[in-house]
């Protein structure tokens, strides 16, 4: 596995064009990469950012943008809102002030759509057959300090490896086993990454096109558990008072 990170330009709040950007920096792409792209410049191509001087109450942008909500008197300490958004739980619906000058940058919408287009727009550029695009973002784990990467959205890959019905090393039939292969490549993009000024939004990962099915389908919702069959649920069915 090769991971490459791409330094580019700054991309600034309110609005930039991320195909500008991909135009200048990602011109090294090959048959059977991966390309992640950090979900906040997706965000800012999409001009999903908010003037920080116009908000006069945060928490309520935050409650505005999530699809639920904790309020934040129930989170030890007060320093979050946890909330759900797009098929996540993520601290204040995802919104972001690192980065983005004297903006809020909101959460990117439909990941999946906008990876998509892209991954197209590239293959159709370097005309290669075999390209996943992620857009990834940092996410918490519960019970562990510091952050890991999570896809907001992908395309090109299908992001789960099923291993129902197959056997162990000692002959045992696996009952519920699937390997999540979207949003552990984008771990690994998000550590490339980093977190502060390394101004790098993008990364290739190379050498793993063996390891993953490339697919032209649109493959977002096999990665999706519907809420009532997930196991967390006696957790988030706190986010939904009406359950």
């Amino acid at each position: 596995m090769k991971i490459i990170p791409i330094k580019t330009r700054k991309v600034i709040p309110p609005k930039d064009d991320i195909y500008n950007v991909l135009d200048k920096y990602c011109n090294d792409l090959k048959d059977g990469d991966v390309l992640l792209i950090t979900s906040k410049i997706i965000a800012i191509h999409q001009g999903l950012c908010v003037a920080i001087a116009e908000i006069k109450n945060k928490d309520y942008l935050i409650k505005k943008e999530a699809e639920a909500f904790i309020p934040r008197e129930e989170s030890p300490g007060g320093y979050v809102i946890l909330t759900l958004k797009e098929n996540t739980m993520i601290a204040s619906a995802g919104i972001d002030e690192s980065n983005s000058k004297d903006y809020y940058v909101l959460w990117p919408k439909e990941s999946h759509k906008e990876a998509k287009k892209i991954c197209k727009y590239l293959k159709n550029k370097f005309n290669i057959e075999k390209l996943a695009v992620i857009i990834t973002d940092s996410h918490t784990v519960p019970l562990r300090y510091g952050t890991i990467g999570i896809s907001t959205g992908f395309y090109g890959l299908k992001p789960l490896k099923n291993y129902i019905g197959k056997s162990d090393i000692f002959g045992r039939k696996m009952k519920m086993s699937r390997s999540n292969i979207v949003d552990a490549i984008a771990t690994i993009g998000v550590f490339a990454m980093g977190e502060g000024d390394e101004q790098t939004p993008m990364c290739i990962i190379r050498g793993i096109k063996d390891s993953i099915e490339f697919t032209e389908k649109e493959t977002y919702n096999e990665l999706i558990i519907p809420i009532k069959k997930d196991i967390y649920f006696p957790l988030l069915k706190n986010f939904y008072k009406k359950y």
